[in-house]
């Protein structure tokens, strides 16, 4: 099962009350990762500047040390990186999505072979 499948696992961790992980937010961390900008990794997403920065500040208020380190932009551009929590973070996510879906792998297509047939699209 990949990262952008539509059907299987959605997984949500609640560390403790307000502090939440799921796959939006990961994926959030994931491309901030991939292009070094919060506003890049956000449009990835349809997501406005300011939500994107919103969710990074609730993560990197959650931790005992921020997730992401963000540099002002102007002329000479700004940026943001993840910190290696923030790295630990996403590996730790997806080995428990992974170790998840070992789980319930079989249940999971034991269920979905009963689901009621779709009739054909046409298009």
């Amino acid at each position: 099962m990949g990262k952008s499948d539509k059907k299987g696992l959605r997984m949500r961790v609640v560390l403790r009350d307000g502090a939440a992980l799921g796959p939006g937010k990961i994926a959030l961390l994931e491309a901030i990762d991939e292009t070094g900008s919060i506003r890049a990794a956000g449009g990835r997403f349809k997501m406005s500047y300011r939500r994107a920065w919103e969710l990074i500040a609730e993560l990197n208020g959650m931790f005992a040390r921020p997730l992401v380190a963000a540099e002002a932009g102007g002329r000479g551009g700004g940026g943001a990186t993840l910190t290696p929590l923030g790295r630990e973070v996403v590996m730790r996510f997806r080995a428990m999505e992974a170790a998840s879906w070992t789980a319930v792998e079989a249940d999971f297509r034991s269920l979905a072979r009963r689901l009621k047939k779709l009739p054909a699209s046409k298009g």
